[in-house]
Formats: structure tokens, C-alpha cells, sequence
């Protein structure tokens, strides 16, 4: 098989991989009607060489649009690359959720410490940008320790607008699944449309579009969000 088709069989199993994910997340989304909620995110990178680069995050989240707060997190970590197309990590973080029905309302859904390897692995396919993203997380909860493993399918396009804007302005989609070692096993998946620009090196800024669904479990619950994202790298 010459390299053109294997690249055109990787691109086929992604559109399909998608496809279906984005129809169960489409009707999941039909017949539970909930209003848009937005997620926003903070993030800040630091490189420190070729190798070594920490990380930081805060995120809040709402319900309803910009009211009902009910989420927020931050977290840390630090990254190695080992090499071009893959890099290691290792996180750790305070998860909080509370109640609906207001803002912060008490008492709280989840109180979570949260430990978490990851490997990151890129490929490229002509503009086109593939990430794989593994991570397993070590929940310390309210309702004691759990474990979690998520994979996240990341697929990046740069449109050309300008010679200016040219890698600057990019269309992103993904889509991630949570699954536990315990029965149901699947507990989540995330569906993901956006675009992000770059304004500069240092200067990032990302909207788009996340729906959310959960399965039997008690904290955050599936949802519709505006999400809003805006990154920084030194």
C-alpha cells in the first residue's frame, strides 16, 4: 500500500469516527432541551528548553448563559517532549462542582484532588492536524478514590485568508470519550467545534461550540456550552 493510501484510509476512519459520534451526540442533544451554558478557560504555557515546558489552567463554567455557575477547576503540570510528534506529561489539579439551580450553591456536587499522566501524539496529514490524546486520571472525590481514562481525537485545519493570516486562523474539531473500570464503564463524551486565532506568538484566542453528554454519573451533567478560551505561551 503506497503512503498516499494509508493517509487516505487514516482520513476516512477520522470522518467516520466523527460522523458517528457527532449523530449520537445530535440526538442525545434533541431530546434533552437545555439552555446554552459557556465554559471558559485560562491557560498559560512556559517553555523552559527544546524539552521542558509547565502549564497552568483555570477554568469556569455556567449552566445557563454567563449565570448558574456551578463549576470551576485549576490545574498544573509540566511537559517533556520526547520527541517531534510525542510529548509526556504529568498534572495535577482541584476540581470543584456545585449544586443547580443558582450560583456556587451548596452543598457541593464534587470536591476532587486530581492526579493525571498524559501522552500526546501529533501527525500530521497534509494542512491537516491529528493529536491523540491519552490521559488516566487519579480522582480523590467526595465519594472516595476513582479511577478515569479518557482519549481525545483533536483535528486541526489552518485556513489561509492572508499571507498575514496564514496558520494564523484555525478551524478545530474533537472529540473525547471517558470511560472507568467500573461498570457502566463509559461515563462521558464531549463533542467539539471551534476555531482559534493566533494573534501572535505569545497570544491565543479560541470560541467555538462544546456539547456534552454524561452517562450515570453525579456531578456535571450533560450540557450545551459556548465555550470561550484564551491562551498564552512564553
Amino acid at each position: 500500500m503506497t503512503h498516499v493510501s494509508k493517509s487516505k484510509n487514516q482520513f476516512l476512519l477520522i470522518v467516520v469516527f466523527l460522523t458517528f459520534t457527532s449523530f449520537l451526540n445530535t440526538v442525545s442533544a434533541q431530546q434533552e432541551q437545555s439552555a446554552l451554558g459557556t465554559w471558559n478557560i485560562l491557560n498559560i504555557r512556559y517553555e523552559i528548553d527544546e524539552k521542558w515546558s509547565l502549564f497552568g489552567e483555570a477554568q469556569i463554567r455556567s449552566l445557563r448563559f454567563y449565570d448558574h455557575f456551578h463549576y470551576y477547576e485549576m490545574k498544573g503540570g509540566v511537559n517533556y517532549k520526547l520527541k517531534k510528534e510525542v510529548q509526556l506529561s504529568l498534572g495535577a489539579g482541584d476540581y470543584d462542582t456545585y449544586l443547580e439551580g443558582g450560583n456556587f450553591v451548596n452543598p457541593k456536587n464534587n470536591d476532587e484532588f486530581r492526579i493525571w499522566p498524559m501522552l500526546t501524539v501529533n501527525q500530521s496529514l497534509g494542512r491537516l492536524k491529528i493529536e491523540h490524546r491519552y490521559r488516566a486520571e487519579m480522582r480523590f472525590t467526595l465519594n472516595g478514590y476513582r479511577n478515569r481514562f479518557r482519549y481525545r481525537l483533536n483535528v486541526q485545519y489552518p485556513v489561509s485568508i492572508s499571507k498575514k493570516l496564514y496558520k494564523k486562523l484555525i478551524f478545530n474539531v474533537s472529540n473525547e470519550l471517558f470511560f472507568t473500570n467500573n461498570e457502566p464503564y463509559f461515563e462521558r463524551n464531549r463533542l467539539q467545534f471551534g476555531v482559534m486565532h493566533k494573534f501572535n506568538s505569545t497570544f491565543s484566542l479560541f470560541a467555538g461550540y462544546l456539547h456534552q453528554f454524561d452517562y450515570k454519573i453525579n456531578d456535571e451533567t450533560g450540557r450545551d456550552f459556548l465555550q470561550i478560551g484564551t491562551y498564552f505561551e512564553f
